[in-house]
């Protein structure tokens, strides 16, 4: 998928840029959105990280309700067919990403906007921004896989609070309780957040890939499987060019350069 309606797509150096481009509906994700960032994480090419914002004044507010009622299936069939088939694929995308992710979080991330920000390997926050599970005031039960990620982030208490009571997490509460990277002033996030990025970028991408799939196994395998998927990791990274060329910077005492392979 190369044309996109509700998202777009910027490469500024080695990093892929993504926007959720629907400000007039504060970013709220219809299918098709979920749709279009599977297409834009999996396509990638030769990206060494991926920067992912809103456009406007909110990150994203949610699935769009509007266009997910707008199916001939209705009531619980309609969410778990929406579910199954656009958005679980578009996290399970984002979560398996080779490289490192970014979410610069202004506004609302509600729903499976939360997810969505939650789902990258570094979640900066502006001052304004603030994460929610709205879905008890509706009815409904959390998804986007946020049952498994915000026990896992806050520990049981602080996500059955998220879940079980909705409350909203600003971004400063976020960060303390270990949801989140980082808070900063919202007229600093744009920067914080490039930075962050092109520093990734310009990282030995082989070795935080393989750091970044270690960490996501490391949270449900036992230590001696930890243990082996860090020795195959080692002998993978081991023989790329960033390895060699870090030995070396290293012996010359001067900074590497690395290259991504």
């Amino acid at each position: 998928m190369s044309d996109y309606e509700t998202i777009t797509i910027e490469r500024v150096g080695n990093t892929e840029k993504v926007t959720l481009n629907r400000p007039e509906r504060l970013n709220a994700c219809p299918p098709q959105m979920a749709d279009e960032l599977f297409a834009a994480v999996r396509d990638l090419g030769d990206a060494r990280s991926l920067l992912i914002s809103g456009n406007g004044r909110a990150f994203c507010s949610g699935a769009d309700l509007a266009a997910r009622g707008s199916s001939s299936v209705k009531g619980g069939d309609a969410s778990y067919s929406a579910l199954q088939q656009h958005y679980n694929p578009m996290i399970m995308a984002l979560w398996n990403c080779p490289v490192p992710v970014i979410s610069a979080v202004r506004g609302p991330a509600a729903g499976v906007g939360c997810s969505i920000a939650l789902a990258a390997d570094f979640v900066i926050a502006g001052k304004s921004g603030y994460f929610l599970q709205a879905f008890v005031n509706i009815g409904l039960v959390p998804d986007g896989g946020s049952s498994w990620m915000l026990p896992r982030l806050t520990g049981l208490a602080q996500a059955t609070r998220m879940m079980m009571l909705g409350d909203r997490i600003h971004a400063e509460e976020a960060e303390r309780i270990g949801l989140i990277y980082k808070c900063v002033e919202d007229e600093a996030l744009d920067d914080e957040a490039n930075t962050l990025a092109e520093r990734l970028a310009n990282g030995p991408t082989v070795a935080l890939s393989r750091m970044k799939s270690n960490l996501r196994n490391g949270l449900s395998s036992d230590l001696n499987t930890a243990l082996q998927l860090e020795a195959e990791g080692q002998r993978i990274a081991g023989w790329t060019e960033d390895a060699g060329e870090g030995g070396k910077a290293f012996l010359e005492k001067r900074k590497a350069e690395f290259k991504g392979r």
